[in-house]
């Protein structure tokens, strides 16, 4: 099988030059750097905001001490039905397409063990949590019939439009153990065991100006298929200060991935149309969390978390491409930063809940050339939401205890609007990014840029027992 390096060129603060996949950024960042946060119906209902209260295995999602504070055995297991709708608009037009999915999102389990001995060390338990979510995502933009591609001197066509589609999971694993030390000081830690998966495509629709007819172009070295494993580990504190109030901070290292790629490869000079596989290494940022949580009564609590990147997402080099990639993250990428904030309020059995958060931009503004409506040229167009933008859920939920058993429910709608980049790639002696059909090729030197609206809509069913 033949070994080719992904090509990508000239990416500086102005964005890329000559971009191979405007997808390998967008993946990088929203994919391998972004764990999924998939917790009970509780926990997202919450806003996915528990970092000083703990108390279940979704602890290890944000501060494993949270384990220390459970005082009994714990399952449950979580249904997941999600809907994803993206509208892309562009020259006056737009496209929206939606995704239903329903699979199991979360599976966890806490297991208490009592130290019966007069030392100040009052539980040490053990929590397991797997989470799991669909990172399958299509964007279709509509075409301009002003903007014209000339194949030959008696063949142009239109841009008809562009399809960006993914398919494809994220889930993590995570076991760890929490400490009780005297009930006021909480202690804990876990380890983190990542598996993904991406199928992904990126074609463009051309109309003939003069037949009539269209063609179907796949972009350079697309479709391709990723699947990755990653590692991580955290460490976390809780600790009382009075029986009202509660901090908390933990750590997670950064993931390790290492991903498998195979990606599809046309025109070669050597080797025509054909199909090439590579590995990559590459380490995501590493992540600290701090908490603060405001016990009332048994009957109210409230929960803040903030959790910042300190580092970016960094590839191990094996030659220019991962070379320029670790350049873009470095001069463009913001370090992660979000805010959740959840609540929780008990009447007798019943349970009523809601959150709130939001993630910054993961990049600073960035500048390209793009085709205006009316098919010229604008240089340094400049965008403070280009491949990916600030994100913002809302949720609520509502639960009933049965003693040994409890239901909850919860909704959570996320919402987002980004500048999607598209259609560009050059073709010239040295370099090849276009876009290709059985018969013909093009290149584009600008990029076409839609308006994207994301509106994720979930719903959570949790299941659990107490013992």
């Amino acid at each position: 099988m033949l070994k080719k390096s992904l090509a990508i060129m000239s990416i500086s603060a102005a964005f890329f030059a000559q971009a191979q996949d405007v997808s390998v950024i967008r993946n990088t960042v929203d994919v391998y750097s972004n764990a999924p946060n998939v917790g009970s119906a509780k926990f997202n209902a919450m806003g996915g905001s528990n970092g000083a209260l703990g108390g279940d295995a979704n602890s290890l999602l944000t501060n494993p001490a949270g384990l220390g504070v459970a005082i009994s055995g714990e399952v449950s297991g979580t249904l997941l039905i999600s809907n994803n709708k993206n509208t892309s608009s562009y020259a006056g037009s737009s496209t929206g397409y939606t995704i239903n999915k329903g699979d199991l999102g979360n599976l966890s389990g806490v297991m208490t063990f009592q130290l019966m001995t007069e030392s100040a060390w009052k539980f040490v338990n053990i929590g397991i949590n797997y989470s799991n979510q669909s990172i399958e995502n299509y964007v279709e933009t509509p075409g301009n019939s002003n903007l014209i591609y000339d194949f030959d001197a008696t063949n142009s066509s239109s841009f008809g439009k562009h399809a960006y589609d993914r398919y494809g999971y994220l889930s993590k694993t995570s076991v760890g153990v929490g400490a009780n030390y005297n009930n006021n000081l909480y202690l804990g830690a876990g380890l983190n065991f990542l598996n993904s998966s991406i199928d992904q495509s990126d074609t463009a629709i051309f109309n003939s100006l003069s037949g009539g007819g269209s063609e179907t172009f796949s972009k350079q070295n697309t479709p391709f298929y990723e699947r990755g494993n990653g590692f991580s580990a955290s460490l976390g504190v809780i600790s009382k200060l009075s029986p009202n109030f509660r901090v908390g901070a933990a750590l997670e290292t950064p993931t390790f991935w290492n991903i498998d790629r195979s990606y599809n490869f046309y025109n070669d000079p050597i080797y025509g149309d054909d199909y090439a596989t590579e590995n990559r290494k590459l380490t995501s940022p590493l992540k600290a969390t701090v908490s603060a949580a405001f016990i009332a009564s048994k009957s109210f609590s409230l929960n803040v978390d903030y959790t910042l990147g300190l580092t970016k997402p960094k590839y191990k080099v094996y030659g220019d491409a991962e070379t320029e990639l670790n350049d873009f993250f470095k001069d463009n990428a913001k370090n992660l930063s979000e805010v959740k904030v959840g609540a929780e309020y008990r009447i007798k059995q019943f349970r009523l809940r809601g959150g709130y958060s939001y993630a910054s931009s993961p990049f600073d503004a960035l500048s390209i050339s793009r085709y205006a409506d009316n098919g010229d040229i604008v240089d340094n167009q400049s965008y403070n939401n280009l491949i990916l933008s600030d994100r913002n859920a809302l949720s609520f939920g509502v639960g009933y205890d049965f003693k040994s058993f409890y239901i909850d429910a919860s909704y959570q709608n996320i919402t987002s609007k980004y500048s999607n980049p598209l259609l560009y790639g050059v073709i010239d002696g040295n370099y090849e990014a276009g876009y290709y059909s059985p018969t013909r090729l093009i290149s584009s030197d600008a990029y076409v840029v839609s308006d994207v609206k994301n509106i994720r809509n979930n719903f959570f069913f949790t299941v659990g027992w107490k013992f």
